[in-house]
């Protein structure tokens, strides 16, 4: 079988699947526009987008043109491939910066399985939940109607789709959902692990942690508003005064992934410090920035008290892993994290908004650090039963594209619904 995997930054959602898929003997071609992506066994084919005219745009329409430029540019690509005797059974391709706009129209017969991520909503989702930073008049609704364009061309291609959690799904509008099957991307549960005791001081020793110290992680790809940075920075001076021999390791970087840029030069983190003033202890706070995965794994297992925030978006990967890893999350009360945490049970959760009911959740926790061991056991046990990579999630994955190439309709077992439960 012929699979042809599109991703502007590959591997992306597909560090796993593709791999195995040429493991097994099937023929695994990449386009991409990234240096990443080189594996053994994939071919790997880049693009370039080119915008071929600098007349002005309508600023609402900015955001659809970026797209069809990666669209234009990655059909091209695959145009080069199919004159070169390429033609994929199946087309595994992420849609959400374009580059599946136009395949179908290259490869009219190959079955496309699109990655649904997330599809914008004026109300319920991520739009106007922060009111400090709403953009709830008529423009920023118009914005958001034209920057589904993209999802919509896509999901009407689209022979199938995917979804990685039920609450992503359900933002889909109905009509499609028929076509779609949700599918977490996996957690590797044998890597991602509670680590024994001599481990644990190895992870302390090489995070430079001193003896006594409660370990508070936060981590984000970039400190920013839609993973709740600026709340948690808020609440952190009042969990600091409770909390004497607290450390707090907080991993991610000072760029924008989500939502809108501060003016030039500025960050989130330059921003909120600038608000906490003295209040904060920065002797007991370290911003380690992006780190190597290794070390990213050593911070979980050293940490007494996991926080995780978020907009009703896209879940982030860190969250499951850090119960992966045996971690108490505690985590906001927002859609996306109450698919995963019953609150008192596998985790804790809190109001976005409340740092008083932060900085209650944190101590909570660190009180109760023995009565907490049960409540880690069921945040990993939930990862692997409903998550784990290699016996639950890849398997369904490679079961979907096994489907498609025979062009039959994908099996029931992760068919989502419209109550937005298997």
């Amino acid at each position: 079988m012929h699979v042809l995997f599109v991703h502007q930054n590959f591997p992306g959602q597909y560090l796993h699947l593709a791999p195995a898929l040429a493991a097994r003997g099937d023929a695994v071609t990449a386009l991409t526009i990234g240096e990443r992506g080189a594996q053994r066994g994939l071919r790997v084919v880049r693009y370039t987008p080119q915008r071929s005219s600098s007349a002005a745009l309508h600023p609402w329409v900015a955001d659809l043109e970026t797209k069809v430029i990666r669209g234009e540019a990655a059909a091209n690509a695959a145009a080069a491939l199919r004159e070169g005797g390429y033609r994929p059974d199946v087309i595994c391709a992420h849609p959400g910066w374009g580059e599946a706009l136009f395949l179908k129209d290259v490869f009219p017969d190959a079955r496309l399985l699109s990655f649904i991520e997330f599809f914008y909503r004026v109300d319920g989702a991520d739009f106007g939940f922060d009111p400090e930073f709403a953009e709830a008049d008529l423009a920023g609704r118009c914005r958001l109607r034209l920057k589904n364009a993209n999802s919509l061309l896509n999901l009407d291609a689209a022979d199938w789709c995917i979804s990685p959690t039920h609450w992503q799904a359900s933002t889909v509008p109905a009509a499609y959902r028929s076509r779609l099957s949700v599918v977490h991307d996996g957690i590797d549960t044998q890597r991602i692990r509670p680590a024994p005791q001599a481990r644990v001081e190895l992870a302390r020793a090489r995070t430079t942690l001193r003896p006594g110290d409660e370990v508070l992680t936060f981590v984000n790809r970039n400190m920013e508003p839609y993973r709740g940075f600026h709340v948690f920075m808020r609440a952190l001076p009042e969990i600091q005064r409770r909390r004497p021999n607290l450390m707090t390791l907080i991993v991610g970087g000072d760029d924008v992934s989500y939502g809108k840029r501060l003016p030039p030069g500025q960050t989130w983190r330059q921003k909120m410090l600038a608000e906490i003033g003295g209040r904060l202890d920065m002797d007991r706070v370290r911003f380690v920035g992006h780190i190597a995965y290794g070390d990213f794994l050593a911070v979980l297992q050293v940490s007494a008290v996991h926080v995780y925030l978020t907009y009703p978006f896209v879940l982030s990967w860190s969250m499951l892993e850090a119960m992966a890893a045996g971690c108490v999350v505690v985590g906001s009360a927002t859609a996306p994290v109450e698919e995963v945490i019953a609150d008192g049970d596998n985790g804790l959760l809190v109001d976005f908004f409340s740092t008083t009911q932060i900085a209650d959740a944190v101590d909570r926790v660190l009180d109760h650090p023995d009565r907490m061991a049960a409540m880690r056991a069921r945040a990993r046990q939930t990862i692997v039963e409903r998550y784990d990579l290699t016996r639950v999630c890849l398997p369904r994955q490679m079961a979907l594209v096994d489907a498609l190439a025979s062009a039959r309709r994908p099996p029931d077992f992760a068919h989502h619904t419209a109550s937005g439960t298997a």
